[in-house]
C-alpha cells in the first residue's frame, strides 16, 4: 500500500466511525435486513437515490423512518396517489392580499431525506416533477429555480405484485435512481425476534448520532477514496458486456438484452464501490465493493427482450452470467 493510500484509509477509519453508531441505532428497531440497511447507507453517502421493491409489510418504510430518526435532518414521507399534483410535491405560487405579491410556498420536497411511499400510484407528471429535483437538486416555480437542501436523499417504495391502478415508472426515469433494492422475506429466527419485539406494546426510541454536515463531509471523503484503474476498468468491462455481450464470450445473450446499461451505470457502479468501501473503514476499492453492489445498479438498467421473457430469463440471470464470466482483476 503506497503512502497516498495509507494516508486515505487511516482518514476514513476516523471518519467512518458513525457508521457502526447508526448501526446499532436502526437495530433497535429493525430485526436483521443487514444488506437493506448497509446499502440504504450506500445510496446516501454515495449521493444516489434508492428505489426499494417488495411486498407490503416488510419494514421498508420503518427503515427509512428510523434512518430519517438517526440523522438529525429534516425529514418528509410523501404518500404517492393518483390525485397527487406536481404543486402538492414541489409547492406553488400563493397571492397575498395584503401585500398584492405571489408568494412561494414550499413543498414538501424542500427536506433533506424524503420518502416517497408507493411512487408507482402517482402519474407521470408527479412522477417527473420527483425525479427532476432528484436530478438536478431543485426545482422551479413560476419563473424561478430553487435549490434543495444538502444532503438531499430520495427513497422511492414501490410495491411488485399489485399493478392495478398504477403507473410504472418509465426506464429511463428508473435510470435516475443509483439503486434499485429488492427487499426480501426475513427469517425465521428474525420474525420470531419481530413478533416478540412488536406484541409487549413497548415504544422503542433511538436517538440521534449524526448531523447533517457530517454526511456531507464523508460523501466528500467518499470521492477521494483510491480506486485503481484495474477495477475502473472492470467496472466498465461489466457496463460493455451489457452492451456489446459477444465482444466479452457471452453471444448467447445478444438475443436476450435489448438496451445495455448507460453511462449512468458506469458512473454509480464506481460511486457505489466507493461507498461500500467507506462503510467498511476503507479507504481503497477492492473487486468485491463492484460485486457486492453490481446487481442493485444493474437490475433496472437492462431491458430485456421479448425473446428473454419467453424464455424466462430475467435480468438477474443475465446479470449474474456477467459477472460471472467476466475476470475478476
Amino acid at each position: 500500500m503506497n503512502k497516498d493510500v495509507k494516508l486515505i484509509n487511516e482518514k476514513v477509519a476516523r471518519a467512518s466511525k458513525f457508521i457502526d453508531s447508526i448501526k446499532n441505532e436502526i437495530h433497535k428497531v429493525i430485526i436483521g435486513q443487514e444488506e437493506l440497511i448497509d446499502k440504504m447507507l450506500i445510496g446516501l453517502l454515495g449521493n444516489g437515490h434508492i428505489l426499494l421493491e417488495g411486498v407490503p409489510g416488510l419494514a421498508k418504510t420503518l427503515t427509512i423512518n428510523t434512518l430519517a430518526k438517526i440523522i438529525l435532518t429534516k425529514f418528509q414521507r410523501i404518500q404517492f396517489t393518483p390525485d397527487l399534483l406536481p404543486a402538492d410535491l414541489i409547492g406553488t405560487l400563493i397571492f397575498n392580499q395584503k401585500s398584492g405579491n405571489f408568494v412561494i410556498k414550499k413543498g414538501p420536497v424542500f427536506s433533506n431525506i424524503i420518502l416517497a411511499d408507493e411512487i408507482n400510484r402517482a402519474p407521470a407528471k408527479v412522477q417527473s416533477a420527483l425525479l427532476e429535483s432528484m436530478q438536478e437538486h431543485q426545482v422551479t416555480i413560476g419563473e424561478n429555480s430553487y435549490k434543495l437542501p444538502e444532503p438531499f436523499f430520495v427513497l422511492a417504495t414501490q410495491n411488485p405484485i399489485e399493478q392495478e391502478g398504477t403507473y410504472p415508472l418509465p426506464e429511463a426515469q428508473v435510470d435516475r435512481f443509483m439503486l434499485k433494492l429488492k427487499v426480501t422475506y426475513p427469517e425465521k429466527s428474525e420474525e420470531k425476534t419481530i413478533v416478540n419485539q412488536y406484541t409487549t406494546g413497548k415504544n422503542i426510541q433511538v436517538r440521534p448520532v449524526i448531523k447533517s454536515a457530517e454526511i456531507i463531509k464523508a460523501q466528500e471523503i467518499i470521492n477521494s477514496i483510491y480506486i485503481d484503474d484495474k477495477i475502473i476498468n472492470y467496472i466498465l468491462e461489466i457496463i460493455f458486456a451489457t452492451r456489446e455481450p459477444e465482444n466479452y464470450g457471452l453471444s448467447d445473450l445478444k438475443q436476450l438484452i435489448q438496451w445495455g446499461a448507460s453511462p449512468r451505470a458506469s458512473l454509480y457502479l464506481t460511486l457505489a464501490a466507493k461507498a461500500n468501501a467507506f462503510i467498511r473503514h476503507r479507504g481503497y476499492v477492492i473487486p468485491d465493493d463492484v460485486r457486492y453492489i453490481g446487481f442493485d445498479v444493474l437490475r433496472h438498467r437492462i431491458i430485456l427482450t421479448y425473446e428473454a421473457e419467453a424464455e424466462e430469463v430475467t435480468t438477474e440471470d443475465v446479470i449474474r452470467k456477467i459477472f460471472d464470466t467476466i475476470e475478476v482483476p
